[in-house]
């Protein structure tokens, strides 16, 4: 399994120290989030301060930018890591795209598989010369004169994931993409009753073995090194599922429960600005729905029955300069555990947008 964990990002001055401390703690890679900070910056630095990390936006906002904007960045990033970035995409919900944003709003799963296509596309003309001329609903790209080519990167084109909540997401991301980012609003049930399926009935139209496709997330995880740290993560997590469940589009996971009725006990809740009293409402069987809990002398095992044989990369632990790491030992034991997944395969990518 792929351990990987996040770095401070409010100082660009600390990236470069938090990096090697990751990388030399054994950490598969670093994730960057796209909330307050931007989620590119760090990786520059990240790319630059490390040799073996895989470096991961997780994720970026897809829909304020455009697909040659992405090409470019991911390219340089490639270049830069020596192969070694991954770009993660989400859509964000309508309220951020327009109010936040300012973009317009369309259905998502079909623009964001026209982002993926023509992201591809702009990278199979610069490294292999395929001919650019992608033209969908919601963008349109044929120009591309060569002074503007960039430098080539010796390392095949940057895998892409996605991140993905409902079946129309899920589908994108089995057909056109590498990889999906799963929301931690989830249970292993959900996962392997409704996720799992999905994705592996679409894997055949895309990258055509699931071996090349990674599946992260799907999960929280609740641990420390003693009770008192892993109480204290558990009441997180709670917290985190009043949140995330207090919205409709995450029912699904609470209807395989049969939980719909706190779901909508929740929302109601939320409508009334009860966020503190939300968090009580979370028995915690529910929470330990959603994680795995453990002390870390017990955290592979508890790991291996959450998501094992389901999610082949999680980020575990806090960045560098806040109490809660992993040690060393456990990272390893972490990484023992087998998963579907091998490798990315994305040098076969030649731009047919198909």
């Amino acid at each position: 399994m792929k351990i990987t964990t996040g770095i401070p990002l409010t100082d660009l001055n600390k990236v470069a120290a938090a990096t090697a401390a990751v990388e030399a703690q054994g950490y598969d890679g670093i994730g960057t989030q796209e909330n307050r900070q931007d989620p590119f910056l760090p990786l520059a630095i990240a790319a630059t301060h490390s040799s073996s990390l895989e470096l991961a936006t997780s994720i970026a906002i897809s829909f304020a930018r455009s697909p040659m904007v992405f090409a470019n960045i991911g390219w340089d990033l490639q270049r830069a890591s020596a192969g070694r970035f991954v770009l993660g995409l989400g859509s964000q919900v309508k309220g951020h795209n327009e109010r936040r944003f300012s973009v317009p709003w369309t259905a998502p799963a079909p623009r964001m598989r026209e982002l993926v296509l023509a992201i591809k596309a702009v990278w199979a003309n610069w490294r292999y010369g395929t001919p650019l001329d992608f033209a969908g609903d919601h963008y349109r790209i044929n120009l591309m004169p060569p002074n503007f080519v960039p430098e080539p990167c010796d390392s095949p084109p940057p895998p892409i994931t996605i991140a993905a909540v409902g079946p129309g997401m899920m589908n994108v991301a089995a057909q056109v993409c590498d990889g999906v980012r799963l929301h931690p609003f989830s249970t292993r049930k959900y996962l392997e009753d409704v996720a799992l399926p999905r994705l592996q009935a679409g894997i055949p139209q895309g990258v055509g073995e699931r071996r090349h496709f990674e599946i992260s997330g799907g999960g929280f995880v609740a641990t420390g090194a003693t009770d008192e740290a892993v109480a204290k993560a558990f009441e997180w997590v709670r917290m985190r599922v009043g949140f995330y469940g207090s919205t409709r589009a995450y029912w699904p996971v609470f209807a395989v429960h049969g939980l719909e009725d706190l779901g909508e006990k929740l929302n109601h809740m939320s409508k009334t600005n009860q966020w503190q009293q939300m968090t009580r409402e979370i028995p915690d069987d529910v929470v330990h729905l959603f994680a795995a809990v453990a002390r870390h002398d017990q955290l592979a095992a508890a790991v291996t029955a959450r998501f094992g044989g389901i999610s082949d990369s999680l980020s575990v632990g806090t960045p560098v300069d806040e109490p809660g790491g992993l040690p060393a030992g456990l990272i390893q034991d972490l990484q023992q555990i087998a998963t579907p997944f091998s490798r990315f395969n994305t040098g076969n990518n030649t731009g047919n947008a198909g």
